[in-house]
């Protein structure tokens, strides 16, 4: 569709599934990670051979104003702005409330939920001037139900929900669209931390009887992203009827 997409925290699980998904539709990629760089730098050389697509990959901080500045500097200069703006990068933090540090905290915060800020305050404005985009955040159920001993992380996931529903109707005028994908249980590395008997019992309380897979939200992120006019402010929940 020779759409410019940004997708953060693309070098594994989710963000990678989506850049690949939207690779496969002809779509120009920017792809970031905030560690992961030769990681990173394979998948842009996958994706350059596999789609024949042009492909720019940035490694840097996402909870920095000053690095997602200059990332969009690079891609004014080279793309002219971004069409789609998928919001993915995120990290967890799993523990007590009351042994979390201040600066666990603030390290939570910024990447999960000020860098959808950030993100989205330098891609508005060329969406704005073409009179179309698509922003779509990627969310978790626990911004809508809460989870004991990830208190940051849903209070994170809860702040994208409620920034999403904002921006939609601030953005609604201009036929931007603007929607979340509040994810249950998929299968990436976030959820190593489980022993199969857990995941096993964790499977068992999903209706859907399994887990997500990461192709699975990169589709309806490819769906979202294509059409759908009308459809702005949702928080859509993929979690195999788990909650």
């Amino acid at each position: 569709m020779n759409r410019t997409v940004l997708v953060t925290g693309a070098s594994r699980g989710i963000g990678r599934a989506i850049a690949s998904a939207f690779a496969a539709e002809g779509d120009r990629l920017i792809i970031t990670c905030s560690r992961s760089e030769q990681e990173l730098l394979n998948f842009k050389k996958e994706l350059e051979e596999t789609f024949h697509t042009e492909v720019l990959a940035s490694v840097g901080d996402i909870s920095s104003f000053e690095y997602v500045e200059q990332l969009f500097e690079q891609i004014t200069e080279r793309f002219g702005g971004v069409d789609v703006l998928i919001n993915n990068a995120g990290i967890s933090y799993i523990g007590l409330l009351t042994d979390m540090s201040i600066d666990d905290w603030n390290r939570i915060v910024s990447t999960n939920l000020t860098s959808v800020f950030s993100t989205s305050r330098l891609a508005i404005p060329h969406m704005v001037h073409e009179k179309k985009g698509k922003i779509i955040n990627i969310s978790s159920v626990w911004g809508i139900a809460g989870a004991s001993c990830e208190v940051a992380y849903s209070a994170c996931k809860g702040g994208i929900n409620s920034f999403t529903k904002a921006l939609a109707k601030e953005l609604a005028p201009s036929n931007i669209q603007v929607n979340a994908i509040a994810c249950g249980v998929i299968d990436t590395q976030m959820n190593a931390c489980f022993s199969e008997e857990e995941r096993a019992e964790l499977a068992d309380e999903i209706p859907a009887g399994r887990f997500g897979t990461p192709e699975e939200t990169a589709h309806l992120a490819v769906q979202l992203a294509t059409g759908n006019e009308y459809l702005t402010g949702q928080i859509i929940t993929l979690d195999g009827g788990w909650l």
